[in-house]
């Protein structure tokens, strides 16, 4: 390991004074964090704005308390021209306009956005279910209680931070160990460190000491944005999450090193790290929740490392679970880390071949 020190101090002056690694690795992925955070910072669900046309007694007369349950979910405002509530229908600028005939409740919708016109009508549906059973004069025979599990009090940026950290190790750790070493054959400072004591191992070894250490800068930057910024509230065992950001950093690059063993150029190097991180993030929930893709999707991104840090990072940093619920995840990166940096030191070459 002879020169390990001077190639860990050369490879970290280039990484700082590099000042697109710095954006792409440390500014970009907290960008995404401070928009996705500002976006949900309140928590809440969006509100559906729908408009009564003229007097509308189903709603008007509602008691105060389902009044304000409907008012978090609806936003209602009142108009006495029908042409015009239904315009703002058609324009999309609101999601349903209702009117009162009678016992009859007629209510105006646009199928250009079902979504928020689902909202309207299922509310709708049950402040009428409730008017009709008011009628009979029965008690109402059963009843829904609602508990959420997460706390309540608990913002979205908390389940937004892991992933978005996630990727942002995934990215930096990928793009840093490809272009390294494909920028070093390009200039022939590998052919040169062969003729030095310098070997393979030393060159890697150094390449994962910089890398762990941007890892852990990345980390400390997000949470203290997150929880200077967002609110974000850190879990009993948020350390935990240590040994998960040095696992999925060594896993990512390993990819890296893959990439960058065979690649010609920088260009081809920072394209084939594109084309396996960019998709991963997507199908391994760093911007959604993957439960909203189907079966068949989840089960397939199992495979990918980075689904395996942010199931982790979530359990560590927002669900506060004990720390041997990581292991499992723990022990996934290790052992991906090892098989494909096996494989990239097999592949790897000192020279363009």
């Amino acid at each position: 390991m002879r020169g390990f020190p001077t190639l860990s101090r050369i490879m970290f002056l280039g990484f700082v004074r590099d000042r697109a690694a710095m954006f792409f690795t440390i500014l970009f992925p907290l960008i995404f964090l401070i928009i996705m955070g500002g976006l949900f910072q309140s928590g809440g669900a969006p509100q559906s704005r729908l408009i009564t046309i003229g007097a509308v007694p189903m709603i008007d007369l509602l008691p105060a308390q389902g009044r304000a349950e409907v008012d978090k979910v609806l936003q209602i405002s009142r108009l006495d021209d029908a042409e015009q509530a239904l315009t703002q229908v058609r324009n999309g600028d609101a999601a349903a306009a209702v009117q009162q005939r009678g016992d009859q409740v007629v209510m105006h919708f646009s199928a250009a956005d079902t979504t928020s016109s689902g909202i309207v009508r299922s509310v709708m549906e049950g402040i009428i279910q409730a008017a009709n059973l008011a009628t009979t004069g029965q008690p109402p025979r059963f009843s829904l209680t609602l508990n959420q599990v997460e706390n309540k009090a608990l913002p979205q940026i908390q389940y937004l931070t892991p992933g978005i950290l996630g990727w942002a190790i995934a990215t930096g750790a990928t793009f840093t160990a490809a272009s390294t070493l494909v920028l070093w054959r390009e200039k022939r400072i590998l052919r040169r460190l062969t003729l030095t004591p310098v070997r393979f191992p030393a060159v890697t070894g150094a390449r994962v000491l910089v890398s762990l250490g941007i890892a852990l800068a990345q980390t400390v930057i997000f949470l203290a944005v997150a929880v200077g910024f967002f609110g974000l509230k850190l879990a009993s065992h948020w350390w935990t999450s240590i040994p998960l950001i040095l696992a999925g950093t060594l896993a990512f690059l390993a990819i890296g090193l893959l990439a960058g063993a065979k690649a010609k150029s920088v260009e081809t190097a920072n394209a084939v790290s594109n084309l396996i991180v960019i998709p991963m993030a997507f199908l391994s929930g760093s911007f959604f929740p993957l439960s909203m893709a189907p079966q068949w999707l989840q089960n397939v991104a199992e495979v990918f490392p980075l689904r395996h840090l942010n199931t982790g990072m979530l359990d560590s940093l927002a669900r506060g679970l004990d720390p041997a619920a990581i292991l499992p995840e723990l022990g996934i990166l290790l052992g991906f880390a090892a098989v494909i940096t096996t494989l990239a030191v097999w592949l790897f070459r000192w020279n363009d071949i």
